[in-house]
This record gives C-alpha cells, structure tokens and sequence, in this order.
C-alpha cells in the first residue's frame, strides 16, 4: 500500500496548493480593487503575497515543513502590513477582503499535514495569529472578518478531518477489491489450465486407451505401440513443466514466432493417423506465420476432428485444406462419411465442444459444423493471424 499513500500525499498537497493559491488571489484582488493602503506599505503587502504564493507552490511539489513556516508567515506578514496601513475608515473593506487569505490561503496547509506534527503545528499557531491579527484590526471579536476567518477555518479543519479518516477506508477497501481481483483471476487460470489439461488427454491418450477398450481394430500392433510410445513422451514432458508446441509440416508448414522444446506439426498429425489407418490429404500451399497459443489451438483441434472422422466416419480417407487471408487461417476438415444429423449430438458429450470449438474460441477463433446423413462431414477450422 506504500504506493497508494504517496499518491495520497501528492494529491493532498497538490488540494492543499490549488486551495490555497485561488484564495490567496482572491484576497490580492479585493484589496488591490478597495485603494485603501497607500503605495509603499501595499507594494510591500503584495510581495509578502507573492512570496506566500511561491511557498505554496513549492509545497504542492515535496510538501516539506519549510513551506509551510514560509506560507505562515509570508501570509501573516501581508496581514499585519496590510491592516496595520489601510485608512482607518476603509479597514473594515480591507480586512473583508483579507478574509479569503485568512481564511483559505492559511487553513488550507491543515489538509496536508497527516502525519506531520511540526507542520500541524505551524499551521494551528498560524490560525491563531491570523485570528488575534484580524480582531486587532477590526476591534472587535464579534465583527464579520474575524467570524468569516474563524468559520474557514473551523470548516478547513473538519475536511482536514473527514479526509484523514476517509483515505485510510478507502485505502483498505481498494486492497480487498485488488485481493479479490487476484483471487478469482487465479481461479480462473486454475481452471483454464485443468480443462487444458483434460482437452490434451481426452485427444491423446485417452483416444489411445480407447482403441484399446475396443482391441485396436483396424490398428496394427505396431502402429498401437507407437502411438503409446508418443503418449509417453508427451505426459513425460508434461510432468517435466513443458508445454506442446506444433512446429513445422513437410508438405504445408505453420511458422511459430518462437521455439518450444515438444513439437507437434501438421506432418507428424498425417504420419499418425496414417498408422492408424486413416489417410490425410493435404490441400493448400504456403508459409503462414501464426502466435504460439493461436498455433497449438489450431494444431490440437484439427487432429480432434481428424480422430472423429478415424472413428466415427467409416472412411479411410480425410480431406485437409488450409488457406489463408491477411486476418484469419482456415482449415477445412472434409470426410465422404456416413454423416449424421447435427441435431442429435448429444449435450453431455464434450469431445467437440471442448476440443475443438472452445479451444479455438479462446484464442479468438471459430468452428462449424456440415453434415447429414449419407453426405459426409465437414468442420472448418479458424484462427486469427
């Protein structure tokens, strides 16, 4: 909270300047307008303002308690002076227009000095001797200058007051607000990892532990032992800290912007399903350069739709196409399968929504689904350059 109190001092006194410097000037406008004090002691009255003028504006910047004894007394001195020579029956007019000065340009330190007793101090002695100096000068305690100075700074006080209890509460509720804020963004990580995490198994090694539960059919053993091998490498990795990054295909290549010690490309997607009987073709031409997360999205939902035509199809043969604009890389995902009826994808099922849509989703991109029954299925992919 160090930081929030210095921007609370910093804005105290630059209040406490802005304050201070308008009623000071207020106060240098009526006597100039009331020609009630002869040239000299006036010049002399006016350079005492100056010089007060020039102490507030040095305390809005570091606040030091010098500025402070400065504005006291330059301020007091313009008093003195000022009444002291004005004609005795225009004082009353000077003294009136010496209120805000009194009343404004001195009580105003009182908002800035939490914490500094010294300051404080100065400032209270300073209330005081301006109170005694207008009394003297109007000849009575009970006259209009001497109320006017009193209630500015009675009210001067009781803002120093309410801003010194108040800052704190909001200081505390800030603090809370921002631990909250910490809290629930971590929440959300958390969970932003875990269905990561269960998107990158339910398209790895639970695909593998499912051929498995139906005897591998249609999957050599040789090509069920690689597969497995692959699904060991990557949950050592993960189990490591590292993260899967696609990479570079043979025929077609996605560019990432940095390197990444676990590679998965569009190439190694082919071989895979290659072995496990599924055969890709590729369409499309070129270089496309893609952000690491927007690249693993695109990379892990177009092997997902790839695994559906594997197992849902009833084809041996997957059609790719990936083009691009200035904006957006599109893969299209075409299969000459038995389809079905969208309407009937059952809600609990997650495979497709998770994997795919949401996966792309959440790095500002889209899926859509084409099929019917006897037609065959195609998924377009995109994602955001």
């Amino acid at each position: 909270m160090e930081p929030l109190a210095q921007e609370r001092d910093r804005l105290l006194r630059s209040t406490t300047r802005v304050v201070g410097i308008v009623c000071t000037l207020v106060s240098l406008v009526g006597v100039l307008c009331a020609f009630a004090v002869p040239a000299g002691p006036l010049a002399i009255g006016v350079a005492c303002i100056v010089v007060m003028l020039g102490a507030l504006v040095a305390f809005g910047w570091n606040g030091a308690v010098w500025w402070t004894a400065l504005t006291q007394v330059s301020g007091l001195a313009a008093l003195v002076v000022l009444l002291t020579n004005a004609q005795p029956d225009l004082r009353q007019v000077v003294a009136s227009a010496l209120v805000p000065l009194a009343a404004g340009g001195l009580s105003s330190m009182l908002m800035a000095q939490r914490g500094h007793l010294v300051g404080l101090a100065l400032t209270i002695l300073g209330g005081g001797a301006s109170l005694v100096i207008m009394t003297t000068a109007t000849g009575s305690v009970l006259s209009s200058p001497v109320g006017g100075t009193a209630l500015g700074w009675v009210l001067t006080a009781v803002v120093a007051y309410w801003i010194s209890r108040s800052i704190p509460r909001v200081a505390r509720r800030i603090y809370s607000i921002g631990t909250a804020h910490r809290a629930e963004r971590q929440a959300s990580e958390t969970e932003a990892q875990r269905r990561q995490g269960a998107r990158l198994l339910h398209d790895t090694v639970l695909a593998t532990l499912t051929l498995l539960a139906h005897s591998g059919v249609g999957v050599s053993e040789q090509a069920m032992r690689e597969q497995a091998a692959e699904d060991a490498r990557l949950l050592r990795h993960l189990r490591l800290g590292a993260t899967p990054q696609p990479s570079q295909s043979g025929d077609y290549s996605l560019t990432r912007a940095e390197e990444s010690p676990l590679g998965q490309t569009l190439e190694s997607v082919k071989q895979r399903f290659g072995r496990m009987g599924l055969e890709v073709s590729w369409h499309g031409t070129g270089q496309v350069l893609l952000p690491t997360q927007v690249l693993d999205a695109f990379l892990l939902a177009l092997a997902e739709c790839l695994e559906n035509v594997r197992r849902h199809a009833g084809v041996a043969e997957a059609h790719v196409t990936i083009v691009h604009d200035n904006d957006m890389v599109r893969a299209m995902v075409t299969d000459s399968g038995v389809g079905f009826e969208i309407g009937t994808i059952d809600e609990e099922r997650l495979g497709f929504k998770e994997s795919v849509v949401n996966r792309l989703r959440e790095v500002g991109g889209d899926a859509r689904l084409f099929s019917a029954p006897g037609s065959g299925t195609t998924v377009v992919l995109e994602a955001p350059r």
